[in-house]
């Protein structure tokens, strides 16, 4: 067995330090990955909490993962930020960066980078929410195809097609700006 395996056996009896490690190992990720989805810290901490919340509740109704505890932590991180959603009145606000400091660059090239990620990022918010997804799954948490058809429920081939629509789209959308 390998140490995960182990671990995740611990964490299936309560085992309080195997869920501490768990926690340790996977929160920095799930974190990512709802941070890139929602953009604001203090919402994607709150969320990440929430995710491990809900992986301790499963395991005191016995209801575990199937294949991949981390596909099953992602789906979790995945239908926490739907729901956050979901509950939300659409927002016309423009959200202000106010840590614009400047190391190094000078401030005009921080603003530059900046307003170049807030494009990507915009044009990203064009692409359907499968596309934004495996595009989040692919190049944000940096999982392989396999990983991330497990987090989807869909097959290898359905998440490769998906991701080259993706990418195709977000040519698209950049070269229309």
């Amino acid at each position: 067995m390998t140490d995960e395996r182990v671990l995740l056996e611990r964490a299936k009896q309560y085992d309080e330090a195997a869920l501490g490690e768990l926690y340790d190992r996977y929160a920095p990720r799930i974190y990512a990955y709802i941070y890139r989805r929602v953009g604001d810290a203090c919402l994607a901490e709150d969320l990440t909490g929430d995710v491990f919340v809900r992986v301790i509740r499963a395991i005191q109704a016995e209801r575990f993962w199937r294949t991949s505890f981390k596909a099953w932590l992602y789906r979790i991180a995945h239908n926490l930020v739907v729901d956050h959603y979901r509950q939300q009145p659409p927002a016309a606000e423009a959200e202000l960066d106010e840590r614009l400091v400047a190391d190094e660059d000078t401030p005009a090239s921080v603003v530059a980078e900046r307003l170049s990620r807030g494009h990507v990022r915009a044009a990203i918010g064009r692409l359907t929410p499968d596309q934004q997804h495996v595009l989040a799954l692919r190049f944000g948490e940096g999982l392989k195809a396999r990983e991330v058809a497990d987090v989807m429920g869909k097959s290898v081939g359905a998440v490769e097609a998906l991701q080259h629509r993706a990418l195709a789209a977000l040519r698209r959308v950049l070269g229309e700006e």
